[in-house]
């Protein structure tokens, strides 16, 4: 009889993690099209950039992170890192925003409060997040609508980078 119980209950719990999988893939699902909505709304390229760190924070969790444009004079990076290392952060991971053609847009920088490597769902996150921030970019510089973002000078780079550099502190 006990062997009965145990296995229902098994069985309800296996239950249970797939819905909650379920949900949390609706979930994921539900933000990204809120986040193309936004972008083919021609919501500010800054504005949908933050939306996407937002929602990549609060994904992973316990990070911080940021999309950086390759010639937005207000991200410069070395100094982002050096205020991060400051608060005892630690870079999390760094991947470059690319376009199809291999273009660098931008980049993504992502600080942690503890030294560590994303794992591989966090690898799928990362992934999703610097290919919206692609189409957001490339659809702002197609529209000519560069407003306080300057983006220019674009360079190739081959393929799409994750890196984690040596923590700061």
């Amino acid at each position: 009889m006990d062997e009965y119980h145990s296995g229902s209950r098994d069985r309800a719990q296996i239950l249970r993690l797939r819905r909650s999988s379920d949900d949390k893939i609706q979930y994921l699902l539900r933000g990204e099209e809120r986040l193309l909505q936004s972008i083919s709304a021609r919501i500010p390229l800054r504005e949908v950039l933050d939306r996407i760190s937002s929602a990549l924070d609060l994904q992973i969790g316990n990070i911080y992170s940021l999309i950086c444009l390759p010639d937005d004079h207000a991200t410069d990076q070395a100094a982002i890192a050096r205020v991060a290392a400051h608060f005892g952060l630690h870079t999390f991971c760094s991947a470059g925003v690319v376009a199809q053609n291999d273009e660098l847009l931008g980049s993504l920088e992502m600080y942690c409060c503890v030294p560590r490597r994303p794992s591989a769902r966090e690898f799928q996150l990362i992934e999703r997040a610097t290919c919206l921030a692609a189409i957001a970019i490339k659809r702002h510089n197609e529209t000519g609508h560069h407003g306080h973002c300057c983006i220019q000078g674009n360079r190739p780079v081959r393929g799409r980078v994750l890196e984690w550099p040596v923590s700061m502190n």
